[in-house]
């Protein structure tokens, strides 16, 4: 589970956090009192105008590497036709 960061730590630390998402990757979550209200998610490296702003950074981020260690439990066999 992520940390949430308050926003008076964010409003110090602003610049050294936007520095840690570029160069690692790393999210953060900001929020009050304990419950996250917004997320610091570094920008996609391409982006499309003509989708939306979450299909962005769900296409185009590395939002998902995360998924790159779990183990497939999937195969083609899997799949279904359509008919």
């Amino acid at each position: 589970m992520k940390t949430i960061i308050s926003s008076t730590d964010v409003r110090k630390n602003i610049s050294d956090m936007i520095d840690t998402v570029r160069e690692t990757g790393r999210v953060f979550l900001i929020g009050r009192r304990g419950e996250a209200e917004a997320i610091l998610l570094k920008f996609p490296t391409t982006y499309k105008a003509d989708v939306s702003d979450i299909t962005n950074i769900n296409a185009y981020s590395s939002s998902f590497d995360f998924l790159n260690d779990e183990p497939d439990i999937y195969s083609i066999a899997d799949l279904k036709n359509k008919k």
